[in-house]
């Protein structure tokens, strides 16, 4: 069986570090939607430019595929407003989801976030959380939501608010033991690497990874 992965969000810091991942594992073609080309080539990679807004005109790009990956998230300011945002980290994915679901992917594994939850009184995490609900509701033979804490690499964008908090979950990371150790910053690579070993496993039913399961299924 060709085995083909599909990226969403691949410009993005866990997106990027996962597409290189799948470009240099035992997949026979790694297909990335994205908005802008990616500044790599690789004879297993095939990039669509899409627009996200009109994402059923590229329906025929799920046909075939294995595993779909979701690394799309903004944040708000970078988004301008919470309907932006919401229609990048809420109707875009679920908008593929429904898409992967009409071509029977059989796996679609996403990223969320450390208290995701439909029923939180941050605009946020209640966000992430009906994105997650949407994506349960959809009906996947594998589903896998991943929920890390403080992503830690270089963005392409300067974000000074996440830079300084960082720094700062760097500093303290000796201290993030017993409970306090669900809270560690954690690489993108880190998480790229958990998604692709999740993904190989073929598991079946609703997986959520909390960030300190993440620490530990994606070191190799």
């Amino acid at each position: 069986m060709t085995r083909i992965a599909l990226v969403l969000g691949a410009t993005g810091l866990v997106g990027s570090a996962l597409t290189r991942d799948l470009l240099g594992g035992n997949w026979d073609e790694v297909r990335v939607l994205v908005r802008r080309p990616l500044e790599l080539e690789h004879p297993k990679l095939r990039q669509i430019q899409v627009d996200w807004d009109r994402l059923t005109q590229y329906s025929d790009e799920f046909a075939g595929v294995y595993a779909v990956f979701c690394c799309l998230g903004t944040t708000i300011k970078q988004a301008g407003s919470q309907k932006q945002f919401e229609r990048v980290d809420l109707e875009y994915p679920l908008a593929a989801a429904a898409l992967a679901k009409a071509h029977k992917v059989k796996q679609f594994l996403a990223v969320s976030s450390m208290g995701a939850s439909a029923k939180s009184r941050t605009f946020y995490s209640r966000t992430k959380g009906r994105t997650e609900e949407g994506l349960i509701a959809a009906g996947f033979h594998g589903l896998h939501l991943f929920r890390p804490s403080l992503l830690l690499g270089e963005r392409a964008e300067f974000r000074l608010g996440e830079r300084a908090a960082a720094v700062l979950m760097k500093a303290l990371d000796f201290a993030m033991v017993g409970k306090a150790a669900k809270f560690r910053a954690i690489p993108a690579a880190t998480v790229a690497r958990a998604m692709m070993n999740i993904a190989q496993a073929d598991t079946g039913g609703v997986h959520i990874y909390t960030n300190d399961v993440i620490h530990v299924i994606g070191k190799h």
